[in-house]
């Protein structure tokens, strides 16, 4: 994608505009933004598929006041009828098994890779929805089937209504109501209320982007640190440590211990940064690999569909690993992140050592050939 040529997706925008203007500060409303445009999965398809083990699936029904949820995987028979009012079915991750939605995600890859989450498509019955809510992620609704009502709004007051199985806005008050068709597009910074109800069956592919909580990435970064560096195993010890009438007092030197062990972890070259790229690339809980037998001759490889591959000045991250890579493959590999795949030419290139991480990566399915 040319990030500077004006795009139908984004209303006209660059991918450069669309960053400055909108991007985690104001809604934008797209209409044909994708023209034409069809569900990646039929309603049957979609329905077999929330039967399965791999998929993250739910069912949410509303009825009157009383909203009931229920996590997949969900069987056909566990579903209401079609024609029935006021239900939602969403799955999560499609992209992961359904070429139609990787494709339909490639379109916004002028955002980094390191904070796409996944596509998910939800299918509604007549007045289904999941209540006036607010994410902590960034989020383009696209209609693909149907039609369906969002009302939208800054949030002054997050708290949630008591006793329900989803969070849903106490006070919401919309500022703006659009009906979206298929093709239509609306973008949502974080944080932005929104109610979507269909009017008549409808589906919606959600593409999110996470942005996670410094706490749980501090969390994170620190279990990975101290799994990299054998001085943290080290227990503490005390052997001058004195008689104490005062039990409940914080030993000083156990204090400076921790602040010590803290600080060693944060001060090794580039542990940071590869934690960080680690964490960003460790696969979904219910993501498996298989590897596939390659036939013979030159080819070139490509990324699985699950795998995930950033890079930055001195490493190559893939799959929750790191590797340190200079020159030419460094170039080749960055290639294969933002590209998702690398020529036969390319990969004849690579230096003796970086062909064979790249057979390891196809043999534990990270990669396939034949590309």
């Amino acid at each position: 994608m040319d990030i500077h040529s004006p795009t139908p997706l984004l209303g006209g925008l660059t991918a450069t505009a669309f960053m400055r203007r909108h991007w985690q500060k104001k809604p934008l409303l797209v209409r044909q933004a994708l023209p034409g445009v069809t569900p990646p999965l039929a309603r049957a398809a979609l329905f077999d598929l929330a039967g399965s083990a791999d998929v993250e699936s739910r069912l949410v029904v509303q009825d009157g006041s009383d909203w009931r949820v229920r996590q997949g995987p969900l069987p056909r028979r566990a579903l209401p009828p079609a024609r029935a009012p006021g239900w939602t079915l969403l799955v999560q991750g499609l992209d992961l098994h359904v070429a139609a939605a990787r494709e339909m995600l490639a379109r916004f890859r002028f955002i980094p890779d390191a904070r796409l989450d996944d596509l998910m498509l939800s299918w509604a019955s007549d007045g289904g929805g999941v209540g006036p809510h607010l994410d902590s992620y960034d989020v383009f609704l696209i209609q693909v089937h149907g039609r369906r009502r969002w009302r939208i709004g800054r949030v002054a007051d997050d708290a949630c209504v008591d006793g329900l199985p989803l969070k849903i806005l106490r006070h919401f008050e919309p500022e703006h109501e659009w009906l979206l068709e298929p093709g239509d597009m609306l973008y949502l910074p974080p944080r932005w209320g929104h109610d979507g109800v269909a009017e008549g069956e409808c589906m919606t592919c959600s593409v999110g982007f996470r942005a996670p909580g410094p706490d749980e990435l501090a969390r994170e970064l620190l279990q990975r640190l101290g799994e990299d560096d054998e001085r943290t195993k080290a227990p503490y010890r005390d052997p001058g440590q004195a008689a104490t009438a005062r039990p409940g007092e914080m030993p000083a030197a156990l204090q400076d211990f921790a602040r010590a062990a803290v600080q060693r972890l944060l001060g090794q070259p580039d542990a940071l940064e590869r934690a960080l790229g680690e964490a960003l690339t460790e696969p979904k809980p219910r993501v498996w690999f298989e590897s596939r037998q390659a036939a013979a001759g030159a080819q070139g490889v490509q990324l699985d569909p699950a795998t995930r591959m950033l890079y930055d000045a001195r490493h190559v991250f893939i799959n929750g690993e790191s590797f340190r890579a200079g020159g030419r493959d460094a170039r080749l590999m960055r290639t294969l992140a933002d590209q998702r795949e690398l020529s036969a030419r390319d990969c004849a290139a690579l230096s003796a050592n970086a062909a064979a991480l790249v057979d390891d990566w196809v043999d534990d399915g990270w990669l396939h050939r034949g590309c």
